[in-house]
This record gives C-alpha cells, structure tokens and sequence, in this order.
C-alpha cells in the first residue's frame, strides 16, 4: 500500500527526519491560506498522487505570490496528472502539499529497500538525487552506494556513519545525515515498510540535511498491525479493479488484454498468463480466487474480473487440493445465470471431485466450454475471443 507526501513526511519526522514545514490543502483558497501560515516568500505547490514524476508533468511548482500559489492550485485541482508510472489515463488530483521553498545546497539519494534474493533490508544511496534511481543507475553507476542490514542486529550507528561519509558529506553534516538513515530504517523496521525513498535529500544552504520528497510503501500483509497506516490509504489512487477484489478478500491485479482469468494459486495463475500469451491472446488479470473458494466466492470473482470492461472472453483453470471442482462449478454456473454472461467462456478443472464439477457443467445447459489441460483451456479460449472478434468486426 502507498502512502500520499505529505503523510510520508508526517511518519519521516515522528521518527526524528527533518522536513520543510507545510500544510495540505483542497481547495485553491486554502492553499493560499496555508502560505499564510507558513510565512516567507517563496512556497512548493505539489500535487497529491501516488507516482513519482510529478514534477515533469506540471505536478510540482515553486510560487513566489499567493496569487500563483491560487493559479497553480486551480490548474492541478480536478486535473489527471499523466507521468509514466500512471500509464495514459493519470491520476487524480484532489488534495495539494503546501510546502515552504527551501534553498538547495546539494541534493542526495536515500532508499531502504527490501532485497528479497538477500532476504535483507538494502540501503540504498547516492550522491546524485533528484532523479529516478533508474537514472541515477544508469547515468552515474559509480555513484550508487548499497548496504546489507543484518537482521539480527538492525540497522547499526557505524553503517549509518558510513554511507553518510561515503556520500562525501562534510563532517559537520555526519551526524545529521546518520540520524537521518537510523531514524529511516527504524520507520522501515517498526511500521513494516516495504520501501522508504527520499529523493532528494537535501543538503540546505544553512548547513542541514532536509527530506524534500518521501515515498513509503507498506506490506498489505501486515498492516494488522497497524491500524493507524491502514487509514492513511487513498482508494482513489488505486486500480478500481483492484480496489474491489481487494475489499472482497481476493488476490487480483489488473493488465492490459481482454482474456479475463480466474484461477486458484499465485503459480498457477502465473503459468496460466503465460499460455495465454504462447497462444495468441493476452490476459487482463491475474486473479488467485484462493483454497476453499465457495460457490459464493467464485461468483465474486467473476464479478471482479467483469467490473474491466475490456474484457471480452474467461477462463476458469482450477486445480482442486483444498478446493473442490463441484463447488467450482456450481459457483461458475450461478456466475452465468446471475451476471447473464454471454462472452467466450472455457472452464478447465482438475483435482478434487473432479468427475461432480465436469457433471454439473455438461448438465447445465449453459454455452460453458470445457478443457482437460491447461494448453487446451488456453488455445480455446483464444480461438473463441478471436473467433468472436472477427464476427463481431464483420
């Protein structure tokens, strides 16, 4: 789960990062509002959204006069911000960060990041901020600083003091810039983060280390645990795809094709995606329906994976342990009735009561085609979709 700036920054400074005073605003009045309260002359509009790149697409502007504070708020208000993490329909504008200018000294890198080939938490620095990591990597590689955590003993004070001296930081900023990483990793740590960023670090003209920019993202696994974060969450950010099957329990991530799929276990799925693709057809999600899916579960799935209306077939590849073909089957033939499905349809089962589900199907009566592997389930599928296109077309 991703988490806006300015709740990034509210976390970054309750475990002792420093960061520019600001205040959110949701409408252009209160953004200029906001400048009041702040002082000075110079303010950061920023626009809310959950995607780095903000600044190249008009998401980010420094205003010298309330009066382009309210005009740079009237634009990104209500506006879909396009950036390349977005993909071409944006983001949604509804909230801005108003934020006091700061004067920029040197700007760095900061990440922690789970590597999990490691099975450690990473950190991750540069000398070069204010760009993307990818950048970084690829126009100053040389530059890229990586330390491994022991989990057994955390994050430790000489690591700290290690990547701030290897970030080629003055002496009087290395004790600011390892209470930074320390006060970063324990964020990481006690808030189950799967990744903290900050780019850029700053290094201010008044000789202090300042996080300018905060990313966090945390395990949806465990926030249990923490109910405060799980509060932080902006559905409006998110994949109304996923956001559905999500509040339903069920494990679904949205693509691009037109073959919908409905399958049990991540591994399966996955395998399922890619026989898809070797057959000619691309999938539009990867949906794990989970063990011991009821009826009632099965017909949810098919409900989150119509909610895309790019789709235009569905497959239905079971392999029944926990599961049972028979209650499989009964959930697809409710699916059908109830959501009045007349799109391509291939069901493939295998497993448990296996035999009961195939019965149950053939008896129907329903256009529901079937398959006793997973190739056939998938050059199936794909010749119909196609098969309907081409008739539809005509």
């Amino acid at each position: 789960m991703d988490i806006h700036e300015y709740q990034a920054k509210d976390l970054l400074k309750q475990f002792g990062v420093a960061v520019p005073r600001g205040g959110i605003a949701y409408s252009p009045e209160q953004a200029v509002y906001r400048c009041s309260e702040l002082s000075g002359d110079k303010w950061v509009v920023k626009a809310q959204i959950h995607s780095g790149a903000r600044g190249k697409a008009g998401g980010v502007r420094i205003c010298a006069s309330e009066e382009e504070v309210q005009e740079a708020a009237q634009w990104m208000l209500g506006r879909r911000l396009v950036t390349h993490q977005t993909g071409p329909q944006g983001k949604l504008v509804n909230r801005l960060y108003i934020e006091e200018a700061t004067n920029i000294a040197q700007e760095l890198y900061l990440a922690f990041v789970m590597d999990r080939t490691l099975e450690r938490v990473v950190v991750v620095a540069s000398a070069q901020g204010g760009m993307e990591i990818e950048e970084i990597s690829e126009n100053e590689p040389d530059s890229i600083i990586r330390s491994v955590v022991d989990p057994a003993v955390g994050m430790q004070a000489f690591q700290a003091r290690e990547i701030a001296f290897q970030l080629g930081l003055d002496a009087p900023l290395i004790s600011q810039a390892s209470k930074t990483i320390m006060g970063c990793y324990e964020l990481m740590s006690q808030k189950d983060a799967a990744m903290v960023e900050i780019n850029p670090l700053v290094v201010t003209t008044g000789n202090e280390i300042v996080a300018l920019d905060g990313k966090l993202s945390f395990d949806e696994n465990a926030l249990f645990r923490h109910p405060g974060i799980s509060e932080l969450r902006d559905k409006s950010q998110e994949d109304p795809r996923e956001t559905y099957a999500g509040d339903r329990g069920l494990n679904y991530i949205g693509l691009d094709g037109k073959i919908g799929c409905i399958v049990n276990g991540a591994g399966l799925a996955m395998a399922t995606l890619d026989m898809i693709k070797m057959a000619g057809g691309e999938p539009a999600n990867f949906l794990d329906v989970g063990g011991g899916a009821s009826p009632e579960r099965v017909l949810m799935s098919f409900k989150a994976v119509l909610n895309d209306k790019n789709v235009e077939a569905i497959l239905v590849n079971i392999f029944a342990g926990i599961n049972r073909c028979d209650w499989i089957a009964e959930g697809v033939i409710r699916a059908v009735k109830e959501l009045d499905i007349k799109m391509p349809l291939v069901v493939r089962l295998s497993g448990t009561n296996v035999e009961e589900g195939q019965k149950l199907l053939a008896e129907s009566g329903l256009n529901i085609t079937t398959a006793n592997t997973l190739a056939e389930a998938a050059n199936k599928v794909v010749h119909q979709w196609k098969a309907a296109d081409l008739k539809e077309a005509v």
